[in-house]
Order: structure tokens, then sequence, then C-alpha cells
């Protein structure tokens, strides 16, 4: 089975690690995994927490296939996801997700975030990895270039503002934990669900 390949998982997965790893706890639901490799390398770097992928029917093949590849216990078959329609049931202790938000029309980064604060348990995190707009302004020109490469191939994609996710983020009845810089100009942004 062909197993799918992103230079950029390989570059980040270890300062991802080094930024979620406070977080990670029981059942995780990976928001978007692509290629898998993501879920691979944090799942057997933290072996005590079981790692549920999920992404659109068309990518569940390529996860598949490093699932297989790697043979760990703690990494289920991967769900179909569509942020828009039906979530996995059940609560989760810990949800990630990297380089979609930017990829996602509004509406479906809306819809996400509506998810997420639905399927957290209480007091869980919810971390999205990936580059950010603050006040409306891009953090360096490569994210200004990358910006418009993406809306030049989808004019509904394109770097959100962290100050319209935090907006989302309360309606869902999340709070900001961290902000953490990372390299090339990325972020890793956590969001913990309010305790009532």
């Amino acid at each position: 089975m062909n197993m799918p390949f992103a230079d950029a998982c390989e570059q980040n997965k270890t300062f991802i690690l080094e930024a979620i790893r406070p977080w990670l706890r029981g059942k995780v639901l990976e928001i978007g995994s692509g290629t898998g490799q993501h879920a691979v390398f944090f799942a057997a770097q933290a072996p005590d927490v079981t790692w549920q992928t999920t992404d659109l029917a068309d990518n569940l093949d390529g996860i598949r296939a490093w699932i297989a590849h790697a043979g760990l216990a703690n990494l289920p078959e991967p769900l179909e996801l569509d942020v828009l329609g039906r979530w996995p049931s059940g609560e989760w202790d810990f949800a990630f997700s990297a380089n979609t938000f930017h990829i996602m029309h509004a509406d479906m980064v809306a819809a996400c975030m509506r998810g997420v604060g639905d399927a957290l348990a209480e007091g869980a995190a919810f971390a999205v990895y990936g580059p950010f707009n603050y006040d409306g302004a891009y953090t360096s020109d490569s994210n200004a270039s990358f910006d418009a490469f993406l809306r030049s191939q989808d004019p509904a994609s394109g770097i959100r503002d962290f100050t319209w996710l935090q907006q989302l983020a309360g309606e869902a009845g999340l709070v900001l934990a961290d902000d953490i810089a990372m390299p090339a100009n990325n972020r890793t942004i956590v969001w913990k669900k309010r305790t009532l």
C-alpha cells in the first residue's frame, strides 16, 4: 500500500510534540490527519494515549498504510470526519489539528471549533498548529506569500486571524490556555474547555 509522505511533518513533528506534550492524555482526537505521519510519531512517543486519526474519505487509505506499517496498539483505524458533518461519538481528553485551518473554508473552521467544543471532556484541551495572523497582520513576509498562494488556489482558503479564532473558541466554550511560537513562523495555539 502506498504511504504518502510530507516533508513538513518530518521537520515539525518533534517541535509540535514538545508543545502539546503537557496536554496529551487519554483519548486523543486528531482532526485532519493528512498523511498519518504525525499520528504515528506522536502515538509512538506517548504510548499511554490512544491516538484516533480522522480525515476526509479520500485520505484514509494513506493513513491506514502508515498505521499498518507502525503496528502500534494505541493507534486504531482512522475514522472519516467531515467537520461539517457528524463527529465521532464519545468524549475526548485532547484534540489536535495541524495545518488545517488555512485550508478549510471559514464555515469549516467555525464548524470545527463548535465540534471540538462539543466533543471535548470538561477541562480537556484543543491544540492547533499552523500559521496565524494577529490583528489582521501577517507575522512574516513568508506567511504573506503563503497566504497569497493559498488564495490563488482557493479564494476561500487562507491564513486565519487569531482574534476571530478567539471569538469562535469563546462561543464553543473554550478559553485560551497557551500560544506558543514555533519554527518557520508557525504557532501552536491551545484552548481548554471551560469547567462548569
